[in-house]
């Protein structure tokens, strides 16, 4: 049985979330930087938000230890939680110093006493229902954003400042609370996910310069860079752990597998925004 498993999340929250998810861990894992924020609750009672990350860390939990949670959009969940993201930035904080230790405790009572995974998963849902109902209107911007480099994974800060009217230090500080970092910086992400998506799906006869291309980078040492910097591993092991089941993040069914299909097809794609 696979260790992670990801659900569909509720039609009413996709624009909120891109997944939910289970894990029954076993041994170590990567997780590598996608953009998001999840939310996880374990089963020794712990709550956990864990804030977008900028480089590629590893975990391991005792064996058999269960978990569920849910996967916020780029750029969502600040909003959601009130907080700047940049706050969060490779941190896992307990969600009572997010939303205080009612909203922990009701929480993590609740999806406790679940009878099962898919009821834990419901939990779950319920909760960001309400957060997001006391949430205030999302800035646009942010959305606008992953749009944009959905279409066109390339696309420059100068462009994307124009687009949605700002000067490129406004732009920087509204990614920054939105995102965590700037949009230099969520745009290599997102490219390294897309190259993820691309090598899961291509088979073992397609190179590494094929797949890179594919994904937008400029040529094969353009895409180790980037690769050693976000998930801390050459390109070659970071496919192979990929295809061992032995990673997780990223938005695969949303963002990543968005950008790779329209970068392989040469078209552009939208992205649903939220």
């Amino acid at each position: 049985m696979a260790w992670y498993v990801a659900a569909p999340v509720a039609p009413d929250l996709s624009r909120d979330l891109v997944t939910a998810w289970t894990v029954r861990t076993e041994g170590r894992h990567r997780l590598v930087p996608d953009g998001c924020v999840d939310v996880l609750w374990i089963d020794n009672g712990t709550v956990w938000v864990c804030g977008p990350e900028t480089s590629a860390w590893s975990f391991r939990l005792p064996p058999g230890t269960q978990a569920v949670g849910v996967r916020f959009r780029p750029g969502r969940a600040s909003a959601v939680f009130k907080i700047a993201a940049h706050e969060l930035r490779d941190r896992r904080v307990a969600l009572e110093d997010v939303l205080g230790s009612r909203a922990h405790r009701l929480l993590a009572e609740q999806v406790g006493y679940a009878a099962d995974e898919a009821a834990r998963l419901r939990v779950m849902e319920d909760h960001v229902r309400r957060w997001v109902a006391e949430a205030p209107v999302a800035d646009a911007v942010p959305a606008a954003v992953v749009r944009m480099l959905t279409r066109d994974i390339g696309t420059s800060i100068t462009a994307l400042a124009d687009a949605v009217g700002l000067g490129e230090r406004q732009l920087h500080r509204r990614c920054l609370t939105a995102f965590g970092y700037g949009a230099a910086t969520l745009r290599r992400i997102l490219r390294l996910q897309g190259f993820l998506e691309l090598a899961r799906t291509a088979g073992d006869v397609t190179g590494l310069a094929t797949l890179a291309a594919a994904a937008g980078y400029t040529d094969q040492p353009h895409l180790s860079r980037d690769c050693r910097a976000i998930a801390g591993i050459s390109p070659r092991a970071l496919v192979a752990e990929a295809r061992a089941g032995r990673l997780t993040g990223g938005p695969y069914d949303q963002v990543s597998r968005r950008i790779s299909s329209a970068r392989s097809a040469g078209r552009p794609l939208a992205l649903v925004s939220g």
